[in-house]
C-alpha cells in the first residue's frame, strides 16, 4: 500500500523572481533625480565664501557603489554530517543480522533489533525496560501499547472491541515503531520493542515486524502461567487492564507459539532481573544461531 509522503519541495528562488530581486538601493534610496542638464545661462557663480569660524570640515568619504543583494538559495541536498549530525537512513534491508558475540558474555556490545512478544501481563514492558536500561551499550526501549496512546483524541480503545479504526490505528503505531527502531540502529543505538503478537496472524505480526524493521530482529516470546497473567492483569489500571476472559483468550492464542521455533521464556517464578537476565541469555544463542521465522 502506498502512503502519502506530503507535497514536494518548492523549487529553490532564483535571482529577478519576487522579492529575491530587490536591491539594497530599494531599501536606502538614494537622492531623487532632476531634469536633466542643459547648457549654462551665464557666468558660474561664485564659490560659497569659506566659514567665518570653527573647526575645519574634514572631506566627505567617497561613497561605495550599490550593489543588489544576492538571492537567497535554498540547499538542494541535506546538511552534511558533519554540520547538523544529520545521517541518512540505509536503504533496503537495515537492520542485519548481528555477528556473534564472544562466548560467555551474554549478547555484549552487539547491535541488537529485538521484539519481545507476550500476552497483556507477562510483563513484557517492565522487562523490555529493564533489559534495555541495564546493556553496556546504547539501547532504546520502543513499546508499541505507549506508541499507541499517542492519539489522545480518537483513540481507538480495544476495550471497546477490535474493529477497523482500531486496526489502522495499531498498523500505523507499528510502523511508527518500526521507523523509530532503524532510525536507533542507524545511529548505533539498538532497541527493543514488545507488542502482543499472535501467532495465528503471521502477516499482520511477525511479518509485519520482519517488514518494518528488517531481516535481523530476533523475536522471543514471553509466556508465563495463566494465574500469573491473571494476577499481573489484576493490578492494571486504565485502558491497559483487561478482562479475565481476555486474557484468558490471548493466553489461549499465545500458547500457539510452542512449537514455532522461536525461543520462549516462561517467567512464572522469575523476578524482573532475572527474567532480563535469561533473555539477554536467550539472545546470545539465538545470535549464534538465529530461529527461522
Amino acid at each position: 500500500m502506498q502512503h502519502a509522503v506530503g507535497a514536494p519541495l518548492p523549487p529553490p528562488h532564483r535571482p529577478g523572481q519576487g522579492s529575491a530581486a530587490w536591491t539594497a538601493s530599494a531599501h536606502h534610496p538614494g537622492p531623487v533625480p532632476g531634469p536633466p542638464a542643459g547648457p549654462p545661462a551665464g557666468p558660474p557663480p561664485p564659490p560659497p565664501p569659506p566659514p567665518m569660524s570653527g573647526p575645519a570640515q574634514p572631506p566627505q568619504a567617497a561613497q561605495p557603489p550599490q550593489t543588489a543583494w544576492p538571492a537567497p538559495r535554498h540547499p538542494s541536498a541535506p546538511p552534511s554530517r558533519e554540520t547538523t549530525g544529520h545521517i541518512q537512513l540505509p536503504p533496503g534491508q537495515p537492520v542485519p543480522i548481528p555477528d556473534p558475540p564472544p562466548a560467555d558474555s551474554g549478547t555484549g556490545t552487539a547491535m541488537l533489533a529485538v521484539l519481545l512478544i507476550g500476552p497483556a501481563g507477562a510483563g513484557k514492558t517492565t522487562v523490555a525496560r529493564h533489559w534495555a536500561e541495564n546493556r553496556r551499550v546504547p539501547t532504546a526501549h520502543i513499546s508499541l501499547d505507549d506508541v499507541r496512546e499517542w492519539v489522545r483524541a480518537g483513540f481507538a480503545d480495544p476495550q471497546d472491541g477490535w474493529n477497523d479504526h482500531s486496526e489502522a490505528q495499531y498498523r500505523l503505531a507499528r510502523r511508527t515503531c518500526g521507523f523509530a527502531a532503524r532510525n536507533f540502529l542507524a545511529n548505533g543505538i539498538s532497541c527493543i520493542l514488545d507488542d502482543a503478537v499472535f501467532p495465528d496472524r503471521p502477516v499482520v505480526g511477525l511479518g509485519g515486524w520482519k517488514r518494518h524493521v528488517g531481516p535481523g530482529l530476533l523475536p522471543v516470546v514471553l509466556l508465563p502461567g495463566l494465574e500469573i497473567v491473571l494476577e499481573r492483569n489484576a493490578e492494571r489500571t486504565g485502558n491497559r487492564r483487561l478482562s479475565d476472559e481476555e486474557v484468558a483468550g490471548i493466553h489461549g492464542r499465545m500458547a500457539g507459539w510452542y512449537g514455532s521455533g522461536l525461543p520462549i521464556i516462561d517467567n512464572s517464578k522469575y523476578d524482573v532481573e532475572t527474567t532480563s537476565r535469561v533473555l539477554d541469555d536467550v539472545l546470545a544463542r539465538a545470535i549464534a544461531s538465529p530461529p527461522s521465522w
